[in-house]
């Protein structure tokens, strides 16, 4: 090429350059463009053989292409140079421009490093321009098109086909090929990258799709009630969304259960327990509003779902039936407080009703100077009086403003100041909102309402039992339960102390009012009772016994219970016994 006159050579190799150039191009892939380039090397270029070393990831160079010799090829290609040799070989060789050669001279140096190598036999040198077999010329790539840019790798070309040293413009040719195989080459990789991640879009994609799929079946086809409910915003709480089985569960069509929320479904003594439930992970059982009125008690368990990275939020909502669930134990606590055979409340269920109603002071004893002081301020000591505090708390977890006495019923000051008041005791009933049960005093009516016991026992009873049997008396107590629950007002009590024993609770009554129930109960229990076609009879004794604060349940029924001896004794036999 060099004997060619100079224009000459300048147009043909920019020619052969302009073509292995735009085959570069033309390549798809990544291995496409790097064998690309080493064929351009031997066919454009004008050398026997052309080797492409890639960068890899870890910084050394592997040989990624090579054109020229079959033998070659199969037994270098895929072999790696440490990037230390190869900064070696860069380093020492002459520059070329980018060029590095390296003459044999100097070659002797590094047969013994690891970069893979390939020779061509041939014998020495007759001119002084004329190529030697050990001859290396490298062309380094660099991703910035210069030097100052990554290397990406290196163009090893060896064995010029007229058998010389490249001139001036075989030098430059070289340098621009590298210069394009290099852009090649990052856009293949480009390319490369870019077809991955698209491919890893797609398949993200897919999957995205199939989850969303694999959900929507799991959300629609659940056997249980599934909803989807906005959070934040002015549409907090809304249904978005339901399944089937929460519409078939409220009986409310998907469009409807749109316009709702779960607070405007719920019963409206549920409502603080929905509110309590944390919008995160949390769980609450409650009754929820269908169509027709009613309400079934499910289990609600929530759960926050995010749209995107900083998309809006949803609330995921589970919702089961635990319909049957509830009414068992509903059962169970019926079961436990109320009597098997009337269901009336029981004895440890008329206790708790009237432990309820009592505190541990009676309403007669005003509460002392200090203990005044002491609620309305809070103690920072333990007192042994009617106020109860904890030892080991200060007064600031206590707090001034709530305080309870050792009956158990609170004090709520409010922020009020007893120290207003004339008297230290003055003010003391303001402050506490529990209400005290009183008794009236003496045996004349004296206008006091109070809580009125009334204990009764059946006269009779035994006679039943032991001549008709077992299966009578327990018709006989039904029966009587009936009409006793019969003749009471509906927030009465009443209730089956166990055997033939009954109490009655009414609140608000005088002593006039007492004995007025006791005898129209006694006259609604009189009347003959059918039992298995036979007729029996018993009577009831009464006795009236009030509630007051600063006694037991235990010692309201047993001062009941001795009433009801001696209104039993002060009869005559006779009007006592049953027919």
């Amino acid at each position: 090429m060099e004997t060619e006159s100079e224009p000459y050579v300048r147009l043909a190799t920019l020619r052969q350059l302009h073509q292995v150039v735009a085959e570069l191009n033309t390549a798809r892939s990544l291995a496409d463009t790097l064998q690309a380039v080493a064929d351009g090397v031997v066919t454009g270029l004008g050398y026997e053989l052309g080797c492409v070393n890639l960068v890899r990831a870890d910084g050394d160079l592997v040989v990624a292409a090579f054109a020229g010799n079959a033998a070659a090829e199969a037994l270098i290609t895929g072999r790696v140079g440490s990037r230390a040799s190869w900064e070696r070989r860069l380093a020492m060789g002459e520059a070329w421009g980018s060029l590095r050669y390296i003459p044999h001279t100097e070659g002797w140096m590094l047969r013994e490093d690891d970069v893979p190598q390939w020779h061509t036999d041939g014998p020495e040198p007759r001119f002084e321009d004329e190529w030697h077999p050990c001859d290396r010329l490298y062309a380094p790539m660099y991703a910035a098109g210069s030097a100052g840019g990554e290397l990406i790798g290196v163009i090893s070309v060896d064995k010029p086909r007229n058998g010389r040293l490249p001139g001036a413009w075989g030098r430059e040719a070289l340098q621009m090929y590298a210069f394009q195989a290099a852009i090649a080459i990052s856009n293949a990789r480009l390319r490369a990258n870019m077809q991955r991640a698209l491919v890893r879009l797609e398949r993200e994609q897919q999957a995205l799709r199939a989850s969303e799929e694999s959900f929507r079946q799991a959300f629609e086809y659940a056997p249980s009630g599934m909803a989807i409910a906005e959070m934040g915003g002015d549409q907090q709480g809304r249904l978005l969304r339901t399944n089937d089985a929460l519409c078939r569960l409220l009986g409310r069509p998907a469009a409807a259960m749109r316009r709702y929320s779960f607070a405007d479904l719920v019963h409206p003594e549920d409502v603080g327990t929905l509110l309590r439930t944390s919008a995160e992970g949390g769980r609450a059982e409650l009754r929820l509003g269908r169509r027709d009125g009613t309400y079934i008690w499910v289990s609600l368990r929530n759960s926050v779902v995010a749209d995107t990275t900083d998309g809006p939020r949803f609330l995921l909502t589970h919702v089961e039936d635990i319909e049957e669930r509830k009414r068992h134990e509903l059962h169970l606590a019926h079961r436990a407080s109320h009597d098997a055979l009337t269901g009336l409340p029981n004895s440890a269920e008329l206790r708790a009703r009237l432990g309820a109603r009592l505190c541990g002071r009676p309403r007669s004893v005003p509460p002392t100077a200090v203990e005044s002081l002491d609620a309305a301020y809070g103690s920072p000591a333990p007192y042994n009086g009617a106020m109860a505090y904890d030892a080991n708390a200060s007064p600031y977890d206590q707090g001034y403003d709530t305080l309870h006495d050792s009956g158990g019923h609170r004090f709520d000051f409010g922020g009020h100041a007893v120290a207003d008041s004339a008297s230290p005791t003055a003010g003391y009933g303001s402050y506490d909102h529990h209400v005290h049960v009183v008794a009236p005093q003496g045996e004349q009516d004296d206008g006091t309402k109070g809580l009125a016991v009334l204990f009764c026992d059946l006269d009779g009873f035994k006679s039943i039992n032991d001549r008709f049997g077992h299966h009578t008396g327990d018709a006989v107590l039904i029966e009587v339960a009936r009409r006793l629950t019969s003749g009471v007002r509906d927030g009465d009590t009443v209730a089956r102390l166990g055997g033939d024993e009954f109490v009655v609770l009414a609140d608000g009554l005088g002593r006039a009012d007492a004995a007025d129930l006791a005898v129209r109960l006694r006259s609604a229990i009189i009347p003959p009772m059918r039992v298995d076609g036979r007729a029996v009879r018993v009577g009831a004794s009464f006795g009236i016994g009030w509630a007051q604060c600063g006694m037991s349940a235990d010692e309201v029924l047993q001062s009941a219970d001795q009433r009801m001896y001696i209104e039993k004794r002060s009869r005559a036999k006779q009007h006592r016994r049953a027919g």
